[in-house]
């Protein structure tokens, strides 16, 4: 079993709780686990308490991505479809914009 990481030696790895990734966001933690769970954010690894952790860097410019994408018109299904290059449907996962 691996030696859960302390927090000085998580945050030197550039892992942070969601709620830390949430604040430097400036959004709630509930956007950040709903875009986890979706699958747009990826979750690094998880601590001993099954608190997920998030890669500092790469879930920022992946929000900030997602976003921009956002603003530009597209519907969460479609950025689900072109991140991750599947329909959702297609997997089985449910239509997140509310549709049928």
């Amino acid at each position: 079993m691996q030696k859960p990481l302390k927090r000085k030696e998580r945050l030197q790895l550039g892992l942070l709780k969601l709620g830390e990734i949430a604040a430097l966001a400036n959004v709630l933690p509930s956007h950040i686990r709903y875009y986890s769970n979706l699958g747009l954010l990826i979750v690094a690894d998880k601590t001993q308490g099954e608190y997920r952790l998030f890669k500092k860097d790469e879930t920022l410019a992946r929000f900030a991505l997602i976003e921009q994408m956002k603003a530009s018109g597209k519907t969460l299904d479609n950025i689900v479809n072109e991140l991750n290059g599947a329909s959702p449907q297609a997997d089985g996962q449910r239509d997140v914009t509310g549709g049928a």
